[in-house]
């Protein structure tokens, strides 16, 4: 497996990993735009950063992060200066340590970009996926009305 950088070309890719991450939000995922297409609409905006993994010549994960405004928050948004974190890998790539890799590269890119921390929204229910990113240094720092909790890491 290699994790490589992302980028324009890969906003398709970024956009079906996107239906795997957020499918809770969003039952129908061929209907655009959507509420979570703003994870990758207009890509390549200042603090866009997406990395992919790759086996065998074929994408099979993706992790980016990209900020958000006050008045266009994500589902996870903490403040302007808090990349907000995605990550998804192709459910027969589950369970193989991509999302971890691609997890710790992205925190590793988000740090040496001068970022001092990231967001995630994970839905409320989801105890295995909540633990994971407790493990992994996120701490809870709101919950919505609706099913999901955001998570904040300090870099």
């Amino acid at each position: 497996m290699v994790i490589r950088r992302g980028g324009r070309q890969d906003v398709r890719f970024l956009r079906d990993m996107l239906h795997h991450a957020y499918y809770w939000r969003e039952r129908n995922p061929g209907e655009e735009p959507g509420p979570v297409s703003r994870y990758v609409k207009g890509w390549g905006r200042p603090g866009d950063t997406a990395l992919i993994a790759v086996e065998g010549a074929f994408p099979v994960g993706a992790g980016w992060y990209r900020l958000f405004r006050r008045d266009q928050p994500g589902y996870g948004f903490v403040d302007e200066e808090t990349p907000e974190l995605a990550i998804a890998v192709v459910p027969s790539r589950r369970g193989r340590g991509l999302g971890e890799a691609l997890l710790n590269a992205l925190c590793d890119r988000a740090r040496s970009e001068g970022y001092r921390a990231l967001s995630l929204s994970v839905e409320r229910d989801n105890n295995a996926l909540v633990s994971y990113y407790t493990g992994h240094g996120f701490e809870r720092v709101a919950e919505d009305g609706s099913d999901s909790v955001t998570m904040r890491r300090e870099l």
